[in-house]
């Protein structure tokens, strides 16, 4: 249940928020609210895997 949570959180995340990757952002140069959603993507795609 858990994981099926994270699924769909995670494919809401891939629809709304902004891909730092496809841009390739610095992240020495990032701002504290893009380093927020870069954390938030990581959190929600760990638990999704697993």
């Amino acid at each position: 249940m858990k994981t099926s949570f994270f699924k769909l959180i995670a494919k809401a995340n891939k629809a709304i928020l902004p891909s730092y990757s496809k841009k390739q952002l610095d992240l020495s140069k990032a701002t504290r609210l893009q380093l927020a959603i870069i954390g938030w993507r990581v959190y929600v795609t760990k638990n999704a895997l697993g």
